[in-house]
């Protein structure tokens, strides 16, 4: 009998997909996947030096138009033109690396299910997949959630990646410019040192915690829903199956189980609906404050002159640079409950066969009867069925 997989432990799902993904970057690919991998860490340090001299530019443009300083004005537009270009260039790049990975990447895990999935006759046994709580539509998880599987991990990681070196970089800009905050209220005096990196932790780690509260349960309502939606196609094949004679059973049967699968698909479209739109209020706002935060901040030194209008708009920019860096879960909420769920689907159908293929080596063979005049054919065995089934 099949074990459920669906409902393993999460953890232990994701390993069993590293297991046979990253095989990517261990098998016969690794020659080609390698290179990839250091072209694009490469150009995340490359944008990020790109981002480094933007912000500079930022803050001397604004200083020579306070000080209406014409040649500064000029010399930085001059500038200007061959810091896009670089930033443009890279992202160009950037897009044909990780989707040329992503490709590959793909390649590589779908033609590893298909395998798997063929190998010992295991698509044969795809009404023991389709049982309980063991792999539904594997079709689907091979075709589908395998792409979804390799498509995030990269952009995710390269992210990642981006996040830490930003954080570190623009983490010794906010406090050399920003420096200790010394100031009065109500008649208290405040110090804060390095004030402009103490505020930005604290805006990032208010916006990261608010996500979590609000999209908690995101990743179990995307995986609900890529299931109702591939039940109900499984449902409407088996309706055209049905009419063409392919399967035995009721018509009247499937397309009920058809509007079943309807009604069920739109319930979870209405699901992620409530469960999008609290994640997008933490987002959403969150773009618009972020920009506003890091300029109040400036206010203070900006009065008293401490700061000039460009650091003032350079620190804003950095600001809104690193809460961006410290806030990738926010930014990725989404992206990262679409690939759990992927994931956990394909390690769903991995795990369903690997129970098929435990089940097959314990199993004793059982010989069918010799046709006259052949030999019995030991390879085959395995395709054998104790109650004298074949391909259904």
């Amino acid at each position: 009998m099949m074990r459920g997989r669906d409902h393993h432990n999460g953890n232990h799902l994701l390993v069993r997909f590293w297991r046979s993904a990253s095989g990517f970057w261990r098998g016969p690919a690794a020659w080609r996947s390698w290179p990839l991998t250091l072209l694009l860490l490469a150009i995340v340090v490359g944008e990020l030096i790109a981002e480094y001299w933007l912000n500079y530019w930022n803050r001397d443009f604004f200083n020579a138009l306070e000080a209406r300083n014409a040649p500064g004005l000029q010399g930085q537009a001059m500038l200007f033109v061959p810091l896009v270009a670089l930033s443009v260039g890279l992202a160009l790049i950037s897009v044909w690396a990780r989707m040329t990975t992503q490709r590959m990447w793909r390649q590589y895990l779908t033609t590893h299910l298909i395998k798997y999935w063929l190998e010992s006759g295991h698509y044969r046994h795809i009404h023991e997949l389709n049982s309980g709580t063991g792999a539904p539509n594997p079709e689907y998880r091979i075709a589908e959630d395998a792409r979804l599987a390799t498509d995030a991990p990269v952009d995710l990681v390269l992210a990642l990646v981006s996040s830490v070196l930003i954080s570190v970089t623009f983490l010794g800009i906010l406090r050399s410019i920003g420096g200790d905050l010394h100031t009065s209220l109500f008649g208290f005096t405040i110090y804060i040192p390095d004030y402009l990196v103490v505020g930005v932790i604290v805006y990032s780690s208010l916006v990261t915690s608010a996500m979590f509260l609000l999209g908690r349960r995101l990743t179990d309502v995307v995986q609900d829903h890529a299931q109702a939606e591939a039940e109900f196609r499984a449902a409407a094949n088996r309706v055209r199956e049905a009419g063409e004679g392919i399967i035995v059973g009721s018509e009247t049967q499937e397309t009920r189980a058809l509007w079943q699968g309807l009604r069920d698909a739109i319930e979870q479209w209405r699901r992620l609906c409530w469960q999008l739109m609290r994640t997008t209020l933490v987002s959403h706002g969150n773009t618009l404050l972020a920009p506003i935060v890091g300029l109040l901040l400036c206010i203070p030194k900006f009065l008293s002159g401490d700061l000039s209008l460009g650091e003032v708009t350079q620190a804003a920019a950095a600001f809104v640079t690193l809460q961006g860096a410290f806030n990738w879960v926010v930014n990725n909420f989404q992206r990262l409950a679409d690939w759990r769920s992927a994931a956990k689907r394909v390690a769903a159908l991995l795990l369903a066969i690997d129970d098929l293929e435990h089940s097959n080596r314990r199993a004793p063979p059982v010989l069918a009867p010799e046709a006259p005049g052949m030999s019995a054919c030991p390879e085959r065995m395995d395709l054998a069925q104790p109650d004298g089934g074949g391909v259904r």
